[in-house]
C-alpha cells in the first residue's frame, strides 16, 4: 500500500521560509524519482521540483534559487525548504512520484492528502 504524508505547511508572510516534509512508504520511495507539486485555488496542480534516486536535482524556473528540494534515505523522506517565499506560492503542497499518478480516478489513492502553505503580503 502506497503512503505519503506530507506535513510543514503554515501561514508566513512574504519574505519568511518554511520547510516541508514527506513520509513516503518505503518500497514506493526506493523505485522512484519523487517531486514535490502544489496546487493553487482554481488552478490545476503543476510541478515544483524534483529530485532523482541519485540525487540530481530540478526545480521549474518560478522556484529556481528560493526552493531546495532533498531526499533522506534512511527515514524515505523528501523535503523542500522555501525561502523567501512570494504570495504565489500560496496553495496545496503534495509530493509524488514521478511521472506522477493521475489526480483522479485510479490514481487518486496515491496522493497524500498534501499541506497548506499560505504566504500573505
Amino acid at each position: 500500500q502506497v503512503q505519503l504524508v506530507e506535513s510543514g505547511g503554515a501561514a508566513v508572510q512574504a519574505g519568511e521560509s518554511l520547510r516541508l516534509a514527506c513520509t513516503v512508504s518505503r518500497s514506493y520511495y526506493n523505485n522512484n524519482d519523487m517531486a514535490w507539486f502544489r496546487q493553487a485555488p482554481g488552478k490545476q496542480r503543476e510541478l515544483v521540483a524534483r529530485i532523482t534516486t541519485s540525487g540530481e536535482v530540478k526545480y521549474e524556473a518560478f522556484v529556481e534559487g528560493r526552493f531546495t528540494i532533498s531526499r533522506d534515505d534512511a527515514t524515505s523522506t523528501v523535503y523542500l525548504q522555501m525561502d523567501n517565499l512570494k504570495p504565489d506560492d500560496t496553495g496545496i503542497y503534495y509530493c509524488n512520484a514521478i511521472p506522477a499518478p493521475p489526480t483522479s480516478g485510479w490514481g487518486a489513492r496515491y496522493w497524500g492528502p498534501g499541506t497548506q502553505v499560505t504566504v500573505s503580503s
